[in-house]
């Protein structure tokens, strides 16, 4: 009880976003879930943009014209070699171009693109499959981790230990494997989960290296007990894309 107490903020946020996203999931309609993927977006590269240290304001108009076109582009993910067709040549133009405007692109851009391609082509089950997978590594990390954890994982995230993770990944890959079995082969669902699994521990740990080079403790404040946009979605940022592109790979 101690844990739930300790973390009531943190607690009540993740309940107020899951009664959010079941709300959209249960609509199922691919425009609401583009607009409400959008502002998921928009504040993600905010975020992004002050961890790296940027300040351009025509970056949000690139951005926020990126995402319009990605709703009518028929391949959205392929608007990627277009963003880096653009940056190559303003570098190549514009002598004096920052070079780094094109991380927040990279991170988070093309994973939120990643949850609106799993959504078009794979349908609601495959979100609400992403959804499971990655929370469940979340949670069953953290209780693993609370539970018998001892060996440190990485120094970039010294709260997380090995067994933390690997207790998280074995949860997610046994009962992620069930939502999954609603889109693919059980045999297939069991491969994309576990990999998905293992991307989004590393998507967590990526974002904890962008905070400590930034010498923040939060990426943002919007969501109380959580920090930031990117604090909640940076699993699935990495957890996303591993999932498209191992169905494609499989199915």
């Amino acid at each position: 009880m101690k844990i739930f107490t300790d973390h009531q903020a943190r607690w009540l946020t993740g309940i107020g976003l899951l009664l959010v996203v079941g709300f959209i999931g249960w609509l199922d309609n691919y425009f609401v879930m583009w607009a409400f993927l959008g502002v998921i977006y928009i504040f993600a590269f905010y975020e992004a943009m002050k961890l790296f240290r940027l300040a351009n304001a025509s970056a949000y108009f690139w951005a926020t014209l990126l995402w319009i076109f990605a709703y009518f582009f028929p391949n959205p993910d392929d608007l990627f070699y277009l963003v880096a067709i653009i940056f190559g040549g303003s570098i190549a133009y514009l002598h004096n171009f920052d070079k780094r405007l094109i991380l927040p692109f990279l991170y988070p851009a093309s994973g939120v693109f990643f949850f609106l391609i799993l959504y078009r082509d794979f349908g609601i089950e495959a979100m609400v499959w992403l959804l499971v997978t990655v929370a469940l590594t979340d949670v069953m990390a953290f209780f693993t981790g609370k539970a018998i954890g001892k060996t440190k994982f990485s120094d970039t995230s010294p709260n997380k230990t090995l067994e933390g993770v690997a207790g998280g990944i074995v949860f997610a890959t046994i009962f992620g494997s069930m939502a999954g079995s609603y889109v693919a082969p059980t045999s297939i669902a069991i491969v994309v989960t576990f990999f998905t699994s293992v991307s989004s521990i590393f998507g967590d740990l990526f974002e904890s290296y962008l905070k400590r080079e930034a010498g923040v403790k939060d990426s943002g404040d919007i969501l109380p007990g959580h920090g930031g946009i990117l604090d909640r979605i940076d699993g699935y940022i990495f957890g996303a894309p591993m999932m498209v592109l191992a169905l494609r790979a499989l199915l």
